[in-house]
């Protein structure tokens, strides 16, 4: 992966979570592996107890393309 954020730069991606987009609020935490290489972490919030991918809510959820590729082309 070529961005690696600390848990900070995130926040909850559940519209109905009491903490949803509070950034740096302590109630999310890195929770494991995700994608066909398992190299897009997985993110739970403590909150509400749901699970997300870090990439939800950016331009690279759902993005087959290698992260490479992918950045590459959002720079052109």
């Amino acid at each position: 992966m070529i961005f690696k954020h600390t848990i900070e730069v995130f926040c909850c991606q559940n519209s109905s979570c009491p903490d949803y987009g509070n950034r740096d609020n302590g109630n999310l935490s890195f929770c494991g592996w995700s994608g066909k290489s398992k190299k897009i972490r997985m993110i739970l919030c403590h909150t509400c107890k749901t699970h997300f991918s870090e990439r939800k809510g950016t331009s690279l959820e759902g993005c087959k393309l290698p992260e490479e590729t992918a950045i590459s082309l959002f720079e052109h």
